[in-house]
């Protein structure tokens, strides 16, 4: 199954853009009466037949559309720093939306090493993983935020801030399922103190994800895989 996303599909006609269209018709050879499956990224999936296969302008006729069994009874929202490698930080949006993700918001921190990103080009990360990996759900992808006016922001469930110390209790054990969830995920120099004092002072709780010391991108893909894991 090959799987496109159309963000504005609507009604029974649907035009592919020019890089898909291209994909679809030169790459996968499709040709008119072809079945092809596209995802608005908001839950559905649709199935679609090739009534005009224009390798520019590739028309689709939508024959039937399902709900995607990627919608949790719970959201996952993980704030962490961008790595300064940025293959790094991509490769934890790519691994965090097969695993399964609804929010990811870059921070800025004391010790970034990244002081900015280009959205576009990490939302085409997220794009591409939640088509390889069939989803029907496109995570929200949120703007850089510093780290003290995103812990001031309301959030209605568990809040956790991610940093080493032997004295916290692992996220596994105090995460609760069903259960709206926030993680912390700080830059490779750690959260400073400051800000672990600002992140409690705002109720954060804070957790440890096991007893190695992980890199920055590796954290947030252990995050992510715990908090599914609890919800299993």
């Amino acid at each position: 199954m090959n799987l496109f996303y159309a963000p504005d599909i609507g009604g029974h006609i649907y035009s592919l853009n020019k890089d898909d269209s291209n994909h679809l018709v030169r790459v996968f050879r499709a040709r008119k009466g072809d079945t092809v499956y596209l995802t608005d990224g908001k839950g559905t999936f649709y199935e679609c037949i090739v009534t005009n296969p224009d390798p520019k302008k590739c028309e689709v006729e939508v024959s039937d559309k399902t709900s995607g069994k990627d919608e949790r009874k719970f959201l996952l929202q993980i704030a962490i720093a961008p790595t300064k490698n940025i293959s790094r930080f991509e490769w934890f949006l790519e691994k965090s939306t097969e695993i399964g993700i609804d929010v990811i918001t870059p921070l800025l921190c004391d010790h970034s090493e990244r002081k900015m990103t280009k959205p576009d080009r990490l939302t085409r990360v997220l794009i591409a993983a939640m088509k390889q990996s069939l989803k029907s759900y496109l995570p929200v992808l949120n703007e850089l935020t510093g780290f003290n006016d995103f812990v001031k922001r309301p959030f209605k469930g568990q809040k956790f801030i991610a940093y080493v110390n032997d004295h916290t209790n692992e996220l596994f054990d105090i995460c609760r399922p069903d259960t709206d969830t926030l993680v912390l995920i700080g830059p490779e120099g750690d959260f400073s103190k400051e800000e672990i004092t600002e992140a409690l002072d705002h109720g954060f709780i804070p957790v440890q994800l096991g007893p190695s010391r992980l890199r920055t991108e590796t954290a947030g893909v252990v995050a992510c895989h715990t908090v599914n894991l609890i919800n299993l």
